[in-house]
């Protein structure tokens, strides 16, 4: 190989890396994208301080106010969606829950053939526990928060209506169904009892001792007479 042919593979060298470090230079100016002097805005999410106070939660109305409207017509169509793990007729098969007829006043976890979880086994605290009508609307309210460890994986109803309709529905499968609590009766049996409005105040009963009036100031001593 003689110089001349040295030389032209050494130029189309150098002319190559000079093509591409050219067009390196333009494409950086082209396609640079450099930080604004003064940012548009910034999003920042909001995150609760740990160990923060938790948002207050929402109180329902008792079950009790709730059932006096209840309609059990309405509940039925609800709990169509607890037929897939559930049986309402009388001495109805398990499936993968209990038979749910004669439930409320039933004692927890004692339906006889079904294999219940330990927790709640736990909950029903040796069978003394009852599924009340307060214990079914905490329960279908969010079952695992109100049982822990029950293995039972429906999330729950969190419309009143909806809770209330169904007790009311599950209510009438029984033989002989539970009387409706009373509305109000467990906050009007703590308050104390206000007199009538106009009523006089009570008097005392007869015979009752009056009370004793202050005895009268003892009248002062005569002076001594002066010696004669």
């Amino acid at each position: 190989m003689d110089s001349n042919e040295v030389n032209k593979l050494l130029a189309g060298l150098l002319g190559t890396v000079f093509v591409v470090f050219s067009v390196g230079l333009v494409s950086d100016a082209l396609f640079a994208s450099p930080a604004p002097e003064k940012p548009g805005f910034e999003i920042v999410a909001a995150e609760p301080a740990e160990g923060g106070a938790a948002a207050p939660a929402v109180e329902s109305k008792p079950i009790a106010d709730l059932l006096q409207t209840a309609n059990a017509e309405a509940g039925a169509a609800v709990f169509k969606k607890c037929q897939a793990c559930h049986s309402g007729e009388k001495g109805g098969p398990n499936k993968v829950g209990p038979d749910l007829w004669d439930l409320v006043d039933r004692p927890v976890a004692e339906h006889e053939g079904f294999a219940y979880s330990a927790g709640m086994k736990e909950f029903s605290k040796g069978g003394t526990e009852k599924w009340t009508y307060d214990n079914i609307n905490h329960f279908i309210t969010s079952p695992k928060k109100f049982v822990k460890g029950t293995a039972m994986g429906f999330a729950g109803l969190p419309k009143d209506e909806d809770r209330a309709n169904v007790i009311a529905y599950l209510r009438t499968l029984s033989d002989n169904p539970k009387p409706l609590p009373t509305p109000g009766a467990a906050a009007d049996a703590s308050a104390p009892a206000k007199p009538a409005d106009g009523a006089a105040p009570a008097k005392p009963a007869d015979g009752a001792a009056a009370p004793a009036k202050p005895a009268a100031p003892a009248a002062p001593a005569p002076a001594p007479a002066p010696a004669q």
